[in-house]
């Protein structure tokens, strides 16, 4: 039996072709939306790419663009598709694409589908890439005469005054390494080579961060320096005063970052879906009735139209055995004792034939 049968009259099926060649250009703007979508995430990747380490955080953009440009070409030749569909004629000759082109066309929206929700799940690689990029960028802070470093100084002060952030996890990672250059300190300094001393590593750490940390809308002058050590500094308790940097972590920052713009991408990718669903199940609907006007002959009587020609079950059964019976293609068949034809075919007759031939007269 049929699933989700109408029936559909000529006024009908002409109106839903001209609906759907609307739609189907509506949805050329609707995978030029997705192209633009993944390129915009792929460009807000790329702007945060020296914090980030390598990963698989470019496959939902790759993916939305991907599926963007083949959302264009799909509904441009779907638009094409039922604009002639309205014609009985020359329908016909789109008659063997349109089963193909509507099995194709599911497994697009599939992708579609497959994309928005990674912008769900995509968190946590993001969470590791933004973890151990930023771990390495504040390492190398201090690095600004090797090459291919020296600009990490920049993009982690722009990093944390852009985003109102301070270290990886928060301001305390700034303590745990040495963040000045060996140039600027002054080696002829006590202090400088006590400090050098007492760490087992000949590290000068310090419990102080970068200026970049610094909050401006505090109103006192920004403490750097000597964060933990009450008596460096008047009336100031490290313990109960609201400190006058940054305290949340750049990497939980960019996270929400990241995640907000994530979630409206996948919120837009599920709308498209929906939306590009609609119109395969139009034309789905249009390309089952007018296969049925032509069994039919009567180019302008009634049709029926449907989404599966047999059950959910039936249908699920059918293709579970053609897909069973696809490596089977050279092997015998024992279903109600038939053999393959190509079997026990007569053997060529080497020994004496017993086929009276004739001899060619001679010629005299």
């Amino acid at each position: 039996m049929a699933v989700l049968k109408v029936k559909f009259t000529k006024t009908k099926r002409d109106k839903l072709a001209q609906v759907l060649w609307i739609l189907n250009w509506v949805s050329v703007v609707s995978g030029i939306i997705l192209f633009s979508l993944g390129l915009f995430l792929k460009i807000e990747i790329k702007k945060r790419n020296e914090v980030m380490a390598k990963g698989d955080v470019n496959s939902v953009p790759n993916l939305l663009m991907s599926v963007g440009v083949i959302a264009c070409i799909i509904n441009f030749l779907g638009g094409k598709i039922c604009y002639d569909c309205s014609d009985a004629n020359k329908f016909s000759r789109w008659k063997l694409v349109m089963l193909p082109y509507i099995v194709c066309t599911f497994c697009f929206t599939f992708c579609i589908l497959v994309g928005a929700l990674m912008c769900y799940t995509m968190r946590n690689e993001l969470e590791e890439s933004l973890y151990l990029g930023l771990r390495d960028a504040i390492k190398f802070y201090k690095d600004t005469d090797i090459p291919g470093r020296c600009f990490l100084k920049k993009t982690v002060d722009m990093l944390q005054i852009g985003f109102q952030c301070c270290g990886n996890n928060g301001f305390r990672d700034w303590f745990e390494i040495q963040w000045v250059s060996a140039r600027y300190l002054n080696m002829a300094s006590k202090e400088v080579v006590d400090r050098l001393k007492s760490n087992v590593d000949g590290k000068f750490l310090v419990d102080g961060v970068p200026f970049s940390c610094c909050n401006p809308s505090s109103p006192r002058p920004c403490i750097q320096y000597q964060l933990t050590n009450n008596t460096a500094h008047y009336n100031y308790d490290f313990l109960t005063e609201e400190l006058n940097i940054w305290v949340k972590g750049c990497r939980e920052a960019l996270l929400d970052y990241f995640t907000a713009i994530m979630r409206y991408i996948g919120i837009a990718a599920l709308l498209i879906w929906l939306f590009e669903l609609s119109v395969l199940i139009g034309v789905r609907y249009l390309q089952t009735a007018m296969k049925n006007v032509l069994l039919l002959g009567d180019l302008e009587g009634e049709s029926d139209g449907w989404l599966l020609e047999n059950s959910f079950v039936e249908t699920a059964k059918y293709n579970i055995n053609i897909i069973k019976n696809l490596g089977k293609a050279n092997q015998i068949s024992t279903v109600s004792g038939i053999n393959d034809p190509n079997i026990d075919v007569q053997s060529t007759n080497c020994g004496k034939s017993n086929i009276t031939t004739k001899s060619i007269p001679a010629t005299s």
